[in-house]
């Protein structure tokens, strides 16, 4: 399936990315962001799938994974900086495009969040799958509060002293990819390591709303919506006030976390319907911000 897709390196933000393309070249693009720990391979069906269907695909490695570069320094994965390799990246596979359409799955979900609460005006419409926005709170740090509710044997926490979680993910993984090894290396490094210094990073946006059109498909099954008050923040009317423009919600039963890999088709036509239908209606993204 795979072996049709288009992959090239780009030279952007100072550091090399793989990116796999798939569509017609002047078509609407949908930037895929992939999760943890994941690469771009995660969102094979759904390239094939909307890339037939008259987009053009454009799923990255992110900075640390695959064969994209792995910046030695822990300093380097901050959401600023992977938001900023995906503006780079954009200004290249799509110089005439002013706005792309957005789809994101577990921890690329979370910079998908972010790319369009730093750059609304690139962000035609999106679909997240799997993990809700969660606004920053000016009052208390995320590892303090993870540490907290599920302990010290909580992955995240685990992630949080360098060498350790590497070791157990080089005897999990090196046999599968033997020429990749260094992104498993990285992949705690560039996912949850900077949490404490995004959180202080993203103060200027404390109290900011999501403006683009959303989309959400979570699970029924997946861990992020049966924990942390993410149902509550659904219900009473939390996720609708951060994200304002939130068009669908979509829970899907019997499925789990990797949800666009045990629904492909679904997932595909979901995305489809939901971009064919923000394509047809005059939108501003700034329309209320005045």
């Amino acid at each position: 399936m795979a072996s049709s897709i288009e992959h090239r390196t780009i030279n952007v933000n100072g550091i090399n990315i793989h990116v796999a393309i798939k569509g017609p070249e002047k078509s609407p693009v949908i930037l895929f962001i992939h999760g943890f720990p994941q690469l771009w391979y995660s969102w094979r069906h759904q390239i094939e799938a909307l890339s037939s269907l008259g987009y053009r695909a454009v799923a990255p490695d992110l900075r640390g994974y695959g064969d994209t570069d792995a910046p030695a320094e822990v300093t380097s994965y901050t959401v600023l900086h992977v938001v900023g390799d995906l503006i780079g990246l954009l200004d290249v596979v799509a110089p005439n495009q002013e706005s792309v359409f957005v789809v994101g799955h577990d921890w690329g979900a979370l910079i998908a969040w972010h790319l369009s609460l730093f750059r609304p005006d690139r962000v035609k419409a999106m679909v997240n799958l799997s993990v809700l926005f969660n606004p920053r709170n000016p009052s208390r740090k995320v590892i303090a509060t993870l540490k907290a509710v599920y302990g010290d044997d909580y992955y995240i926490i685990r992630f949080q002293e360098p060498g350790e979680i590497e070791a157990e993910f080089a005897e999990i993984f090196i046999s599968i990819f033997p020429h990749h090894h260094y992104c498993f290396i990285f992949f705690p490094n560039s996912s949850y390591l900077p949490c404490c210094r995004n959180w202080e990073l993203t103060a200027p946006w404390t109290g900011a709303q999501i403006k683009v059109p959303v989309k959400f498909i979570v699970g029924d099954q997946d861990l992020t919506y049966n924990s942390l008050g993410a149902k509550d923040y659904i219900a009473k009317g939390g996720f609708k006030r951060d994200v304002p423009f939130l068009q669908d919600l979509v829970v899907m039963e019997g499925v789990g976390h990797f949800i666009n890999e045990e629904k492909p088709e679904e997932v595909s036509k979901h995305i489809y319907d939901f971009f064919q239908k923000s394509s047809s209606l005059a939108w501003f993204p700034f329309c209320c911000l005045f």
